[in-house]
């Protein structure tokens, strides 16, 4: 009679959570509240873009001065979990089974894991983000000495700390979370799912719904913040090589064409859009940084990443440290935004990861996810940082001094290239698919989550959350005016903050259901056919 009735408050949770509505197959709860909460923002920014831009600075001061140490605290505390799954009993679990295989090939999965982890931002701060540290222009790690031996050290350490193990530890937890609980525990793929074992059917209720309207919120500003990076980049490569004005009309149409693309590519699907689209984005990214390494110094390039790799391991302590006094500024500015930024984007990034990697093993998925983007993000940010440090320090072009405007450095270190004009529109060119790439991505993954976890959903559902990421960028764009990166980031970390505490509990969850698996897997088998599953 007990298992009875579990069974049929699941099938009731089920059908509450799937609604058909205006041709539409949503959860309409998560679909209408995410949705009108972000027009009811964008409508508020741009008619009151002063107020809005100093509310969004203040809820970004108060977030980074009141709780950095608890995003600090907590991406240490992902990663120390990671190691511990990778070490522990619980790393021999396979997620699907013990008789799942896995669906891709071992190199096609790491591919695209490369495919998750590069993006506008790499090609935004790729040579940016150390060459900014190494001089100064907006703080130096640690406070040592701009363009000192130190400084040079750091500003590769710190690049790789930013986008190395700490980054991929929280897509890592969601993305083997949401895997273990779909193709273990035969739930759908959705943020929501992750708490059953800690909310039972209470899931399929208003805490599933609260749950997943978070995580739709805080993607959609994770990837504002990526589309407006690269619109302000793509303005400043047309402005570079066209003298094309770089103002608000022109980042936003940028935005506009963009969106317009992406909107194309995801009505087309998985298959003929957002896949073919992801190929040719790797073969890019590979094509320029093979580039920039042999026409770049090519002997310092690649005798610098083994140092940088060593040098990130021995300062990762230091600059891990919450505690710090000596260059708060910097630390709030630079680190705080991306840890924000990350935990923004992990349920994205983590559902694309748990939809590719059925049949792997939780020691083997850790593993990958953590240490293959790490190798990839050090070859990265040591190839653009090392040339464009390489070219400050000789006195190249528009490098010869300390750039304020990063959006320009790119674009500044292949004039100094050969075929300076030739490599520029192709990294714009690859910018922009970035841009499309990141968009109807992001369109598939939260058309996921406001379905119920149903990946064959209308088009128009897509379209409809393409259209939204285009208009927040633009409306974040707008309303922080001249300081339209800050309201950009502001946007962000006020974002993740709910997050980071949903990621704190389903890490909990996390725990609780491997241990299920491991040491009461009867549990677990009931769980599966009490719901017919």
């Amino acid at each position: 009679m007990k298992e009875n009735a579990h069974s049929t408050s699941m099938s009731e949770g089920k059908r509450r959570a799937n609604t058909q509505f205006l041709g539409l197959d949503i959860n309409l709860p998560v679909f209408s509240i995410s949705s009108g909460l972000v027009v009811i923002f964008s409508a508020l920014v741009l008619i009151f873009p002063e107020i809005s831009n100093e509310l969004l600075s203040n809820t970004r001061n108060f977030v980074v001065v009141w709780f950095g140490t608890l995003f600090s605290l907590s991406m240490s505390a992902f990663t120390l979990i990671i190691f511990f799954l990778i070490i522990s009993p619980f790393g021999k679990i396979r997620l699907g089974g013990k008789n799942s295989v896995p669906e891709f090939g071992f190199m096609s999965w790491v591919c695209m894991l490369f495919a998750a982890g590069v993006g506008i931002g790499m090609t935004f701060y790729g040579a940016a983000e150390p060459l900014s540290y190494y001089t100064g222009v907006f703080g130096t790690p640690l406070n040592v000495a701009p363009e000192s031996e130190e400084a040079y050290r750091l500003a590769f350490s710190a690049t790789i700390f930013h986008w190395g193990i700490n980054a991929w530890s929280v897509y890592a937890i969601i993305g083997l979370s949401l895997a273990f609980f779909c193709y273990n525990w035969k739930l759908p793929l959705t943020i929501r799912s992750i708490f059953y074992p800690l909310l039972g059917n209470k899931i399929w209720g208003w805490q599933g719904d609260i749950i997943d309207i978070i995580a739709v919120l805080a993607t959609l500003f994770g990837l504002a913040t990526s589309l407006g990076l690269g619109a302000q980049q793509a303005a400043s490569g047309l402005f570079y090589l066209f003298d094309l004005p770089n103002n608000l009309l022109s980042q936003t149409l940028v935005i506009v064409f963009i969106t317009a693309v992406a909107i194309f590519s995801v009505y087309r699907g998985l298959d003929k859009g957002v896949r073919i689209l992801s190929n040719i984005n790797i073969g890019l990214a590979l094509v320029l940084l093979a580039f920039v390494v042999l026409a770049g110094p090519t002997f310092k390039i690649i005798m610098a990443y083994g140092e940088n790799l060593i040098s990130y391991f021995q300062d990762i302590v230091r600059l891990s440290n919450w505690n710090r006094t000596e260059d708060l500024q910097w630390y709030h500015d630079w680190t705080i935004f991306y840890w924000a930024w990350w935990i923004s984007w992990s349920p994205f990034v983590g559902m694309f990861i748990a939809r590719i990697s059925k049949g792997r093993t939780i020691r083997e998925f850790l593993s990958v996810v953590m240490f293959v983007p790490l190798l990839f993000c050090t070859i990265w940010f040591t190839s653009f940082g090392e040339t464009a440090i390489s070219q400050f320090q000789d006195g190249l072009g528009s490098l010869s001094e300390p750039v304020g405007d990063i959006s320009l450095v790119l674009f500044y270190m292949l004039d100094n290239l050969l075929f300076p004009v030739f490599s520029s529109i192709f990294s714009l060119f690859m910018l922009v698919l970035f841009f499309v790439t990141s968009s109807d991505s992001g369109s598939l993954v939260i058309d996921r989550i406001t379905s119920g976890g149903k990946d064959n959903t209308p088009r128009i559902q897509r379209v409809i959350w393409a259209i939204i990421q285009g208009m927040i960028a633009i409306v974040l764009l707008v309303g922080g005016g001249s300081y339209a990166l800050s309201a950009i980031q502001s946007g962000t970390i006020s974002m993740a903050l709910p997050f980071v505490f949903i990621l704190i509990v389903a890490t909990i969850s996390l725990l609780r259901g491997v241990y299920i698996e491991l040491y009461d897997p009867q549990k677990m088998i009931n769980h599966i056919e009490n719901n017919h599953l």
